[in-house]
């Protein structure tokens, strides 16, 4: 391929955090001056004893990057030698101090997206026998009938026997899966049942006929989009398009998800031949997004990267403030969950209190914000609180969750429909005030009620940006302690039950 021929692409840079504490973290290094130490205004957060609470910076030149000292007590260290400033090249190691935490330097070339290519589904044979049992369903629905749990249950299982049986060479198998997989739904629905099955059985026998061949050129199709959603994910993380950029980088995205979101919606797929491997933190914020009505078929990877960011933080620097959750003021937290419940809201927004007070008793903060909902003095009162020398109700964890309720409720109103919770947390962070004059800095009114557009377009102040994946990593954390490493979580369970 000669030069003129190479595919177009950007240079992106990441770093790869390895502080000896959980996993390694991998970040996206974003705009022209990255700052990395303890302090959590820095866009790298590296908390560890031997970091600065501004440690260094790494500075982009064009393609070019460079590390550079901030003054550290401890020292910079680029492959080994303490340096002031140094370039960095592919595979470079930067230490913050002579035997502290080792960031890892990469850059790998993101080709550019190309619009013009439709990503067709292939095989005609499985597209019409798809169609023919989604015409089956819809059918069905028309005629008053419905699948219920039990019968996806069933289908599901019948897929996998048959699929299993074929990948062992026993393909005779199918005919004698599917008459007892209708024997017994028939035997439990009756007649009601019999045309939805009748689809269900159009995909089964689509799974049975084609085999693996079929779900590898599948799998590999919605690959090919996702891949194309995250190349479009990169542009828009990279800080530097004007607003016609953006808007035509979105419609782009819109397309590329409703594609991949028809494969995903797809018998074969929702039938167990795809979707297996997904990460489990990636299903946990989906499931939250459901709930918050905020589901999108693509959450931007940057958002992805800083809730695993926080939920590492909360299984290291911040433990303490989880297990004094299930602990101590375990009470307190039921109380907060058992209050947004009766109040119409998401019992885990109570995990807001986590991120803003750390149940820490007398929380005060130097802006004045206080008690586990750190409510100002006259939005306490706003809010019907008492706010005295003799007596502040910002400390009382009944009163003040009540007027966080009713505060949260009216910033979702305020904000509209759709992925309003997710702007209400962002409002409740910052104060609907600023959030207001961020949005307005879009011209489209639908756009401006719309979470993930105006995350993608970095509208939001960045320090929103930041607090909402971190509420969403508590509320992760909180649904899974055993899974993170918090010993008494079953003595606990009830205090973090999801109901």
């Amino acid at each position: 391929m000669s030069a003129t021929d190479k595919p177009a692409g950007r240079k992106q840079a990441w770093l790869t955090v390895s502080s000896g504490s959980g996993a390694p973290t991998r970040q996206l290094l974003r705009g022209k001056v990255i700052v990395i130490g303890r302090a959590p205004s820095n866009q790298v957060v590296v908390d560890a004893s031997t970091v600065s609470s501004r440690h260094c910076e790494i500075r982009r030149n064009g393609d070019a990057y460079e590390v550079r000292d901030l003054g550290s007590t401890n020292g910079t260290f680029l492959n080994g030698e303490r340096v002031e400033q140094g370039p960095l090249g592919m595979d470079d190691e930067i230490r913050l101090g002579k035997a502290g935490p080792v960031l890892g330097f990469q850059v790998e070339i993101v080709p550019e997206v190309v619009f013009d290519k439709t990503i067709t589904l292939t095989d005609s044979r499985v597209r019409r026998e798809e169609s023919a049992a989604t015409e089956e369903t819809k059918s069905a629905k028309d005629k008053g009938t419905s699948v219920t749990s039990h019968d996806e249950e069933l289908i599901s299982d019948a897929v996998a026997r048959a699929r299993k049986a074929r990948s062992a060479g026993q393909a005779d198998q199918t005919q004698i899966i599917m008459r007892e997989m209708l024997g017994v739904s028939n035997a439990r629905s009756g007649k009601r049942h019999k045309a939805i099955i009748k689809a269900l059985v159009v995909a089964l026998v689509a799974v049975a006929a084609l085999g693996y061949w079929r779900a590898d050129q599948v799998r590999q199709e919605k690959t090919d989009l996702d891949l194309q959603i995250q190349r479009i994910d990169g542009q828009l993380a990279s800080g530097e398009l004007d607003q016609q950029e953006i808007d035509g980088l979105m419609e782009r995205l819109d397309d590329y998800q409703r594609q991949a979101q028809s494969i995903q919606n797809g018998l074969l797929f929702k039938w167990g031949i795809l979707g297996e491997d997904q990460l489990f933190i990636q299903q946990e914020v989906r499931t939250l997004m459901r709930t918050f009505g905020a589901e999108a078929y693509s959450i931007p990877p940057e958002f992805i990267d800083e809730v695993n960011r926080f939920i590492e933080r909360y299984q290291t620097s911040d433990r303490p403030h989880v297990e004094r959750v299930i602990g101590k003021s375990r009470a307190d937290l039921e109380r907060m969950r058992t209050i947004f419940d009766e109040e119409k809201l998401p019992p885990d927004l109570s995990y807001m209190a986590l991120v803003e007070s750390a149940f820490l008793a007398g929380s005060y903060s130097r802006a004045g914000a206080a008690g586990p909902w750190q409510f100002r003095a006259a939005t306490a009162r706003a809010y019907g609180l008492e706010v005295t020398k003799e007596l502040d109700e910002r400390y009382d964890v009944e009163k003040s969750t009540r007027a966080a309720a009713v505060y949260i409720r009216r910033l979702i109103l305020d904000f509209g429909s759709g992925s309003s919770v997710m702007l209400a947390l962002a409002a409740y962070n910052v104060g609907p005030g600023k959030v207001r004059r961020a949005v307005r800095k879009i011209e489209d009114p639908i756009k401006q009620r719309n979470f993930w557009y105006l995350y993608r377009a970095r509208a939001l102040p960045t320090e929103t940006r930041e607090y909402v994946p971190k509420i969403i990593a508590a509320i992760i954390v909180g649904r899974n302690l055993e899974r993170f490493g918090f010993a008494d979580a079953s003595e606990n369970a009830a205090a973090v039950s999801v109901p």
